[in-house]
């Protein structure tokens, strides 16, 4: 028997975990995990806490990352993956559509045409590409990963903490592309912001003191896909994956940053702040470039 393997959460047996409820010692997951005063506390301590279950706002449940614990703690997850599966059936029936949000850099179709691009002030390509996919398994493995990776952090972040990683992930990915391909090169997918998903994750189980290696090996290995070339009409954009890993880390380290009150809202919106500047700073050198 290993004496040294961390016990599982008393409601997901398959998770193990190093958290456990301050009021009843019982190990909880992220998932499960609620802020108090001092530490964590499980649902059913919360709910005990609460007496009618209608506590004020000010002490409602909240996650690790301090958003408010939400009934469906996947509802973000499954309207982005709806999103970009409605997106993708657009893209198949209107093509055209594709070429209009796919993101490109500065670009004509022939001499004489007008040129298109975020060059040309077209920045809503940078996030509109981030919805969009070019083969029925590039849509897949990308939803699936989304669903697989951005669930669980949803849960341990809150709603809106976990659409701002996504976002500004995929916003990140899209700048590095744009700064660093030709700008007659289209990209698409919503590979950055997955890779956003999967540094935060990163942080926020060392920020829980959890085992490291499955994530770390999970990390490895989407970067080794990333830069090892392999067969298929779609190349892989490692500069949105690199752009969105490390949007995601910083977002992340901000979001689960030690801090309480006020001063955790400053730290996790002002992260979010800066990683938005730095994004906007590359977009706009890029930009002085090709103009």
């Amino acid at each position: 028997m290993d004496t040294d393997r961390l016990p599982g959460c008393y409601r997901h047996p398959d998770r193990d975990t190093g958290i456990r409820c301050t009021r009843c010692e019982r190990p909880i997951c992220p998932e499960c995990m609620i802020s108090a005063s001092v530490g964590f506390q499980c649902p059913e301590c919360v709910r005990a806490g609460s007496g009618t279950g209608h506590a004020p706002a000010a002490n409602a449940p909240r996650t690790v990352a301090g958003g408010v614990v939400a009934g469906d703690p996947h509802l973000v997850t499954k309207i982005l993956i709806g999103i970009n599966a409605a997106v993708f059936l657009a893209g198949l029936l209107a093509p055209a559509l594709v070429v209009q949000l796919e993101l490109l850099g500065r670009y004509a179709a022939y001499f004489g045409a007008p040129v298109q691009g975020v060059a040309t002030g077209e920045y809503y390509r940078l996030l509109t590409s981030v919805f969009l996919h070019a083969e029925w398994w590039h849509i897949a493995g990308n939803l699936l990963a989304v669903w697989v990776i951005g669930g669980p952090l949803e849960a341990a972040l809150g709603r809106l903490r976990y659409l701002a990683v996504y976002l500004l992930s995929g916003l990140g990915g899209s700048a590095l592309v744009y700064l660093l391909t030709p700008p007659n090169v289209p990209t698409l997918g919503a590979s950055g912001a997955v890779f956003g998903l999967l540094g935060a994750t990163v942080v926020l189980m060392r920020r829980l003191r959890y085992d490291m290696r499955p994530v770390m090996t999970m990390v490895v290995l989407m970067l080794v896909l990333t830069f090892v070339p392999f067969g298929g009409s779609l190349s892989v954009s490692w500069q949105a994956h690199v752009g969105g890993l490390v949007t995601g880390v910083l977002v992340g380290l901000g979001m689960v940053a030690p801090t309480a009150g006020r001063a955790r809202s400053l730290v996790q919106w002002g992260t979010c702040a800066a990683a938005f500047l730095l994004a906007a700073a590359l977009i706009l050198l890029r930009t002085a470039e090709l103009t």
